[in-house]
């Protein structure tokens, strides 16, 4: 089995350097290329061959990358997750002045997040500004990587209802400080304020007064005039650690769907001779033995915008998955009846982190599909086909995990709770092939801090690896 603590502590880094949708798909891109991934700029299979690894993304913020086997092509392993968590996107022109004295930042909800998670928590802002070039509009992702807001709850004396219910009005009460209107030389007494040297004090004085996007220009090293526009979004700064009595859990922000895009990332590359990790566990991994898939291509998709439905062009309703399929499937003259018989061979498993039973709510779950931390794999059923999962599918996982040794076990919603939905009946509507709805169990889905458990994110690995392979 893998080592615990280093996969904690590597789904951290993960984590930390994905604060937005569009850093977790550079993330993903930077390990893809660091194990001999190709990007291809056009979503065309000209360049696709027998034996080749890529990748492709869109919209910056979703990505899907595949190996195509050295023989005949036989059919599709595609493992799935999305890269966005609920938030706060930051809207044009977001200053807010207050009485002279503050600036709050104008935005509004991305997700169905736990709003009242948000509040009294080291925030700061992040995501993709497209800026000016000589060679026309160019993204570039930017990370105040700061403690630079917060949103202040009102104090239990102004409220003293609060503890009873309260309903947070999203343009009032969730809108983040940003800074201070103050005058570096002289405060509102008339009293000099106190401070460093004359230079760093100018410094922090004009980054007092300067805009958000004044700020993002000088993280970038361009003028302010050069962002021409920008997709920002607020996230929790707090870092992953491990808790429990016995480390068996993990609390971060955004488990909800990082620690499955990570863990199924991570199986894809372990399958595959070309990672950089050619061994694990003390069994050396070669180029050669990876290279006998008997006709398998592996897909790995991170999808963009699962918090707000998939319903757009990076999304899992869209045609990203389908058009990569077809991008492979010309490449190697693949067509009509035999391309629809390789796809009828084919399996997609769909990760996004489930409901584990809660230790304070065991009334919430389900009598008799009740799935638990460090419980493994878990598999998702819906009689709605909201998850994808059918006897076939779950069939299909089950026999992996036994051949990997890994725990699996089952979730259903109560039937008088309404559940979510995921990837899996999203994408398979786009590409009809065979496909379960997995996850690992998890505390406080949607909040800005959640809790998994520790053994978990190695069970996805590991199930991964062993699809893949």
């Amino acid at each position: 089995m893998l080592d615990t603590e280093k996969v904690t502590q590597e789904l951290f880094a993960y984590i930390d350097a994905s604060p937005t949708a569009f850093h977790a798909a550079a993330e993903a891109a930077s390990r893809l290329e660091a194990a001999g991934y190709e990007k291809l700029e056009k979503e065309t299979g000209a360049r696709i061959v027998p034996g080749g690894r890529y990748y492709m993304t869109r919209n910056d913020s979703s990505l899907i990358a595949f190996r195509v086997p050295e023989g005949e092509l036989q059919r599709f392993r595609i493992a799935a997750a999305h890269s966005d968590s609920p938030s706060f996107k930051i809207k044009e022109t977001p200053e807010l002045e207050v009485e002279g004295h503050y600036v709050r930042l104008n935005t509004e909800g991305y997700g169905g997040m736990i709003q009242s998670t948000w509040l009294d928590r080291p925030l700061s802002v992040a995501g993709r500004v497209i800026v000016e070039t000589e060679n026309g509009p160019r993204t570039r992702l930017v990370n105040l990587d700061r403690d630079l807001c917060v949103i202040p709850n009102v104090a239990i004396h102004f409220n003293r209802e609060i503890n009873k219910g309260y309903a947070y009005n999203p343009q009032v009460d969730l809108l983040p400080l940003f800074s201070g209107m103050i005058d570096e030389k002289e405060n509102r007494n008339g009293q000099k304020n106190a401070g460093p040297e004359e230079g760093e004090g100018q410094e922090r004085g004009a980054e007092k007064a300067s805009t958000l996007a004044g700020l993002c220009a000088r993280e970038l090293g361009i003028e302010e005039e050069k962002i021409l526009a920008s997709d920002l979004f607020l996230y929790n700064r707090e870092k992953g650690r491990r808790m429990g009595a016995k480390g068996e859990f993990i609390g971060s922000p955004r488990l909800d769907d990082l620690q499955c895009a990570f863990g199924a990332l991570k199986g894809f590359l372990l399958a595959d001779g070309a990672s950089e990790d050619r061994t694990e566990g003390g069994r050396k991994r070669t180029d050669e033995g990876a290279s006998k898939d008997a006709g398998c291509c592996a897909v790995y998709a991170l999808f963009d915008n699962e918090e707000i439905g998939s319903g757009t062009k990076q999304g899992a309703d869209s045609t990203f998955l389908s058009d990569v399929l077809d991008c492979v499937c010309d490449a190697l003259q693949i067509a009509g009846a035999k391309k629809r018989d390789i796809l009828s061979e084919s399996f997609l498993l769909s990760a996004d982190n489930a409901h584990g039973v809660h230790p304070n709510h065991p009334e919430k779950s389900d009598p008799t599909n009740r799935p638990y931390l460090n419980g493994g794999i878990v598999l998702k059923f819906q009689g709605s086909q909201k998850y994808t999962t059918d006897a076939w599918s779950a069939a299909q996982v089950r026999r992996l995990c036994r051949q990997a040794g890994i725990p699996c076990q089952n979730f259903a919603n109560r039937a008088d709770i309404a559940g979510g939905s995921t990837l899996g009946n999203i994408s398979s509507a786009h590409v009809s092939i065979p496909a379960a709805d997995i996850g690992l169990a998890q505390l406080a889905m949607h909040s800005a801090f959640e809790t998994a458990g520790a053994l978990d994110t190695g069970y996805l690995i590991e199930l991964c690896r062993e699809y893949y392979a």
